[in-house]
Formats: C-alpha cells, structure tokens, sequence
C-alpha cells in the first residue's frame, strides 16, 4: 500500500503542471480583457496599454507562466488582478466551504445509496424497479436546476431552509447544517443514484453466492449476513464509484455554489472567469487537481482496507 501510494504521489506532480498549463493556454482563448473590465469601457488605449504593462500582460505568453510556475515552487500563487489580495490567502478563506459540501455530499451519498440499493436488491421487486428508476431520474437531472426547485420549493414556499448564505460550522453548529442542506441535497442526488446502483448490483451478485447460502443453511441471523459478509463485498465497487462521485461533485460545486451563494471555490472560479483574473483562475485549477488527488487517495486506501489483494500486491 505504501508503495502504492508513493507512486501516485509522485504521479501527481505532473499532473499539477499540466493543469496549469492546460488552464492557462485555455484562458488565452477566452474573448475579453481584464484591462479593459477594471478600466470600464469609456478606458482609452492609452490606459489600457498602461495597465497591460503594469499587470505583466504585456510579455509573452511562455514568459508570463514561467513567470508564475517560479512563484508556484515557492508556494506563492501571485496576487489578483482586481483585489489585489494574494491568491493563496483569498483560496485558503473560501475552501473550507467546498471542502464542506462536498464531504457532507460524499458521506450522503455513500450511507443513502448503499441502504437504497441493498434494500431493493434484499427486497427484490418493485423496489429494485423504484432504484431503477430513480437512478435514471438522478443521472438526467443537472444539480443546477435540482438547486432551483429546492430554492423555489423548500426556501421560498415553505421556508424551511435559507434560500442562500453559508454559516461557519464554529459559528453556529445548527446554522451551518441548516446553511448546507439543500446544497448537499442537490449535488449528491447523482452520487445517492450511482453509489445506490452499484450498491444494488454487487449485493445481487454476492447474495447468490456459495457461502452466503451455507451461512444462512446454518442458522446465521440475517441482519449479521447483511451487515457483516454482504455489506462489505458491497463495498469493494461502492467505494470505486464513490471516486468518481467525489470527483464529479466537486466541478458540481461552480453551479451549486452560485445558486445557493456560497462563498467557495465554485463560485470564485465563476466571478473569476468572468473577470479574467488569470491568478485566481490558476489556483483554483491547482487547488482542485490536488482535491482531486486527495480524494483518489483517500479511495485507494479503503479500497486497499476491504480487498486484501491490493495490500499484497
């Protein structure tokens, strides 16, 4: 395992730069000026010019991202363009939020799609067909228009939940749940559907295995088979889609987190898009490539907990 691990870790270096290379050259394509959006549209070329130079947008383009890349290997991810304010402290104050929604969104959908789909595989009948169909239902539906309806139905009609805003967990305990229910209702809805597949499909073909049938022959209480042999041959491709889960929620974060308005990376990652802040841009494409590096290895130590193979291996 810890070879493993030290192989990821050293393939994850690479990965970091070609992000920033791959962002960086896609920003270059994107129409507008950041120049000319700080000036407003009465700024003369003069000042454009003049604030080109001054921002360094002026040199080349190999240049300007050796330039940043220097300040990436001493942890320095440069300042922004608007505010002024280092990048790595503005990512630092807003990832706490991501971080938050997209555990509570990881922990939802492992705990509700794993009983979903061992109950309908358990159960058999209409309730795999109702599985079925809300697994198709959860796929379709994008977790931006889920957000809208929640909002409509659950903030502004019944009121039950804030429509918008974010409580710090050491603010407010009960506030901060309150803050991230619907945000965490809507972005793991696919990740409750696809973990509550996998789930239903690995039980079905566990439960018709050799030595479960022996166990219940000898007398073995079901809820032991259930909890102690199938849950955890159930785990094995639960955790594997789980990575692909995690992953997927937090791209998912850019759309939720501007319907909700919560302070995260998400909705940084859109205001500095639309203002081409090409620092904050680049950090926030480094800080979730190792996000996303985190959680894979997070996903291959369980995986290598409940199959003992990858341990020898």
């Amino acid at each position: 395992m810890l070879k493993l691990l030290a192989h990821r870790v050293a393939l994850s270096i690479p990965l970091v730069l070609l992000v920033s290379v791959v962002v960086f050259a896609l920003e270059s394509f994107v129409p507008g000026d950041p120049a000319r959006t700080i000036l407003g549209e009465n700024a003369t070329p003069e000042g454009i010019a003049a604030l080109h130079q001054q921002m360094g947008l002026d040199q080349p383009w190999l240049e300007r991202y050796w330039h940043w890349l220097s300040g990436l290997l001493h942890g320095d991810l440069g300042a922004s363009l608007f505010t002024g304010d280092a990048v790595t402290s503005e990512l630092n104050a807003r990832l706490g939020v991501t971080v938050s929604l997209v555990l509570c969104c990881v922990l939802v959908s492992a705990v509700a799609g794993t009983a979903l789909g061992m109950f309908s595989a358990i159960r058999g009948g209409p309730a795999a067909r109702v599985v079925d169909v809300l697994s198709l239902t959860g796929l379709a539906l994008p977790n931006f228009w889920v957000a809208i309806v929640l909002v409509a139905l659950f903030a502004v009609k019944i009121r039950l939940f804030p429509a918008t805003g974010y409580v710090p967990l050491a603010e407010s305990p009960g506030h901060w749940v309150r803050s991230l229910v619907l945000p965490v209702i809507a972005l793991s809805l696919f990740g409750v559907t696809a973990v509550a597949k996998q789930a239903r499909d690995a039980t079905l073909e566990v439960q018709d295995t050799d030595y479960i049938r022996v166990l219940r022959g000898n007398g073995v209480a079901e809820s032991r088979i259930v909890l102690k042999h199938m849950l955890r041959n159930a785990a094995i491709p639960v955790v594997t889609v789980l990575g692909v889960v995690a992953v997927s929620m937090l791209s998912g974060t850019v759309f939720v987190e501007g319907v909700f308005v919560l302070p995260g990376l998400g909705s940084l990652a859109t205001q500095a898009t639309t203002d081409h802040d090409l620092p904050v841009i680049l950090g926030i494409g480094v800080y979730f490539t190792v996000v996303v590096i985190i959680l894979n290895l997070l996903v291959d130590l369980a995986y290598g907990m409940l199959n003992p193979k990858v341990r020898a291996s």
